[in-house]
């Protein structure tokens, strides 16, 4: 009950305590007023935007999740140097085209994560993720959701797919138990 009644005046902790570290380094100063109006900031804000908030899934393994996020840095920095020797090698001939990935995970979160790490990683684009739940009614739901990927230079579609699902997709199902 006492749980309860906490998150009720702070819906979102974590943003009321960047709140209010914030709003102190802003002004340069821990003066009482400041203090005071960084707590009045701290509690109102969030409770003034919870409304708007949609509820997104927790990270529930921390250690998985920052084992990913080096794992994609890795990738990052590989696909930079491979892009690069692409690009400026002697062979030009690229193959440009559109992938089609079928995704197991179902909550926006994750997929705007696994859509970002295909976007951020050099030779991939994310284009589109459908069918939009947006376009279903309440009680519908797609049969399948897809992400829409246009790769610089693709040789074995089958693979790029493999790859995104094993490396990247079920890592983060994995992370938000989704």
């Amino acid at each position: 009950m006492q749980l309860e009644a906490r998150y009720k005046w702070l819906p979102a902790p974590m943003l009321s305590l960047l709140l209010f570290c914030v709003w102190l380094l802003l002004n340069n100063s821990v003066s009482l007023g400041h203090l005071i109006l960084a707590v009045i900031l701290a509690i109102f804000i969030p409770l003034g935007t919870q409304p708007f908030r949609t509820k997104q899934p927790q990270i529930i393994k921390p250690a998985l999740a920052f084992s990913h996020f080096l794992l994609v840095l890795y990738d990052i920095i590989t696909a930079n140097v491979q892009v690069a020797m692409l690009i400026l090698g002697p062979n030009k001939k690229l193959t440009p085209g559109f992938v089609k990935v079928p995704l197991d995970l179902t909550d926006s979160m994750p997929i705007t994560i696994l859509a970002s790490t295909v976007s951020l990683t050099p030779g991939t684009v994310s284009a589109e993720v459908y069918p939009w739940r947006e376009c279903f009614t309440q009680g519908d739901k797609p049969e399948q959701m897809f992400l829409l990927i246009h790769v610089l230079d693709l040789k074995d579609e089958q693979a790029l797919i493999n790859t995104i699902k094993q490396r990247y997709e079920a890592p983060l199902k994995e992370i938000f138990q989704c």
